[in-house]
């Protein structure tokens, strides 16, 4: 007897719904696990990861911030993957629309300028995520090259651009040295929605977004478009539609939602340059599009839960002495929990008897 998958023919809706919860559930039973070979209360840890952060407004607030750029990631990450099309290196695209956005806001430093300067700074935000995103996109549609491969490699490209530019042209004069750009005039930065905390305009932004993209994938033919090219590319060129032009506009849309990140964070909390500026949201961001069964509603869901492991993290190593590197452990974990049941979603376990010789 031997153990093998078969495919599905038929799959109740409910498994759909189920398979992100059940992921969530083993997530949380494996980091117990986790807490429990460090010594600490599994309990007590699960609560000050998950539970502290929902406790106070501050936090909350804390929460939706950490959220945005999750969620505007990974909204375009979506609209990639269901047209199968594989865009890994939004984190560096993410880093390239903070870059064109700053230029703005130092350019501008110093100078009198009025509130038109943080909208140009996101419209160049946009663009420079969108013109980092079509390079492996134009390879891939032309030469027929791995967009895997070449859109991780740009992110070292993107990240070692920043570093160059940070510690020369763009470091602050009276920064004692120290690898950063000056701190963004306030028209340069993004408005808060309260006075207390740090809560701003681009979580509205990315609800917008988030909203716009179902809408579209739901009720447009880019939408039909996009989802045919990922499930039958075939009836999709029958249909009309181009492979190599799918390719391209996936590739943009995901960079500049990316890009918009980058400069909403830089804009926003940061309100600087520095050699980092992301704690890998462009890479977590792929956790979240599949967590969120690659829905942009889905993802702004599951963007609220990724940010939650974020803050939690920052919570335990304050209170419980945890590791921050504990929150990727819990990322990568639901990765694979996420993966996993998947793969139950689309196939069967089965036993079956070796076929005897005659």
């Amino acid at each position: 007897m031997r153990l093998i998958l078969e495919r599905r023919d038929d799959r109740p809706a409910w498994i759909a719904l189920a398979s992100p919860l059940a992921a969530v559930a083993l997530t949380l039973v494996a980091g117990a696990i986790l807490f429990a070979l460090l010594g600490k209360a599994p309990l007590a840890a699960l609560k000050v990861f998950f539970v502290d952060p929902l406790s106070d407004g501050w936090a909350l607030q804390e929460l939706a911030v950490k959220a945005t750029p999750l969620i505007l990631i990974a909204v375009g990450l979506t609209l990639c993957y269901r047209a199968n099309v594989w865009n890994i290196g939004a984190e560096g695209q993410l880093v390239m629309g903070a870059v064109f956005g700053s230029w703005l806001a130092l350019a501008t430093h110093g100078t009198p300028n009025g509130p038109w300067v943080w909208p140009a700074m996101l419209a160049l935000g946009i663009l420079g995520g969108l013109l980092w995103a079509l390079i492996p996109a134009l390879l891939k549609a032309r030469l027929g090259v791995n967009e895997i491969l070449t859109s991780l490699m740009l992110v070292y490209v993107a990240e070692l651009i920043l570093d160059y530019l940070v510690r020369g042209r763009w470091r602050d004069p009276k920064g004692f040295n120290f690898p950063q750009s000056v701190n963004f005039e306030p028209e340069a930065t993004m408005p808060l929605l309260f006075e207390a905390g740090r809560l701003h305009a681009g979580f509205l932004i990315a609800i917008v977004v988030a909203l716009a993209a179902a809408l579209m994938m739901g009720r447009s033919l880019k939408g039909f478009e996009i989802r045919l090219a990922g499930e039958a590319p075939r009836a999709a060129r029958f249909a009309g539609f181009g492979t190599a032009r799918t390719t391209l506009f996936v590739f943009a849309v995901s960079g500049a939602l990316a890009g918009l990140a980058g400069i909403i964070e830089v804009a926003g909390p940061i309100g600087q340059l520095q050699p980092s500026i992301s704690p890998g949201y462009g890479f977590t961001a792929i956790i979240v599009a599949f967590l969120g069964r690659l829905n942009p509603i889905g993802a702004l869901i599951a963007g609220l839960f990724l940010a939650l492991t974020f803050i939690g993290g920052e919570n335990a190593q304050i209170a419980m002495r945890i590791p921050l590197d504990v929150t990727r452990v819990f990322q990568g974990l639901l990765l694979f929990f996420v993966l996993g049941c998947d793969t139950f979603l689309l196939y069967r376990l089965r036993l079956v008897e070796p076929a005897r010789a005659a």
